[in-house]
């Protein structure tokens, strides 16, 4: 979606390694060189625009802490960042974005985009996220 999401990524990792006494410049680095498993997943919510992008705001902040920038939004599309912990313990954080669209009447549009760094150790962390929100979302 943006350029911002492995730079989010990259700062905390940063901050999580700093937080156990490693040092977070060279975690910063690292993480930067780390693949990417990114899962996007398109729902259609049967709310009208305004309910549903309060929907989407209310299920991702009750999931992680609302990040910025996000993507420009326009009249039509709403955009809401936050990062979220995925992975074994929910230590590995995830960059959850979400774009409502405005669809027909009691129809919005919901592109789910979770993303989140890799180690050696492959825990889909961005793809498990995704699936959990899109069930959440979709009660």
């Amino acid at each position: 979606m943006d350029d911002h999401e492995d730079q989010i990524l990259a700062d905390e990792l940063a901050a999580l390694a700093a937080s156990v006494g490693a040092w977070g410049g060279l975690t910063r680095c690292v993480a930067k060189l780390m693949r990417k498993n990114v899962h996007e997943i398109d729902l259609a919510v049967a709310l009208p625009f305004e309910e549903a992008v309060e929907r989407v705001a209310s299920v991702l902040e009750g999931a992680g802490r609302t990040v910025g920038p996000v993507p420009r939004s326009g009249e039509d599309q709403r955009t809401i960042r936050v990062v979220a912990g995925g992975g074994t313990g929910g230590m590995n954080p995830v960059v959850v974005t979400a774009r409502v669209t405005r669809g027909g009447a009691p129809v919005s549009k919901v592109r789910l985009r979770a993303a989140a760094k890799e180690g050696l150790i492959r825990q889909r962390a961005g793809e498990r996220t995704a699936t959990r929100l899109a069930a959440l979302l979709a009660t």
